[in-house]
């Protein structure tokens, strides 16, 4: 059986950047490996924004970069915000 694909959400300027709200990839990476990925599919305007966005896995902080990613997780990427 093929594990669950990840789902990238993408808010404010990373939406802007990937050029669409969300995205399908298939499972079995880690969030450097998918951010890699992201950076091969979009270019270098979305690689700065992820270099200085927050991640959220299923809706919990990403603190272990380098940990494989639930199959069928939802990746919120969260550029900085102005404002308070």
């Amino acid at each position: 059986m093929t594990p669950s694909p990840l789902t990238v959400r993408y808010f404010a300027g990373a939406r802007a950047a990937a050029g669409q709200t969300e995205e399908v990839l298939p499972a079995g990476r880690s969030l450097d490996d998918l951010t890699a990925e992201l950076v091969r599919r979009h270019g270098d305007r979305l690689a700065a924004v992820l270099r200085v966005a927050s991640f959220l896995v299923d809706g919990v902080t990403c603190h272990d970069r380098q940990a494989p990613l639930p199959a069928g997780a939802t990746i919120d990427v969260l550029p900085p915000f102005a404002g308070g």
